[in-house]
């Protein structure tokens, strides 16, 4: 393997702007990242199902004759 051409690989902090640091091995000094697993609402399981206007209630009105031909049967 020739010398001197591959980048030096160091430990470093990657700091999340919530405040958590997570010590990983990279050619970078420093990283800094948006959001990690422990406050991601995947991962902490605050997760919100937002309903943008109404989106269930018009497929519930779209498809309403559907279900009722299904439960009938």
């Amino acid at each position: 393997m020739r010398k001197d051409i591959h980048p030096e690989y160091h430990k470093i902090n990657a700091v999340c702007a919530c405040g958590n640091e997570v010590e990983l091995g990279s050619v970078e000094t420093e990283m800094k990242v948006e959001i990690c697993s422990a406050c991601h609402p995947f991962f902490t399981g605050k997760q919100k199902l937002i309903d943008t206007a109404g989106r269930i209630e018009k497929f519930k009105q779209r498809y309403a004759k559907h279900f009722e031909k299904k439960a009938e049967a």
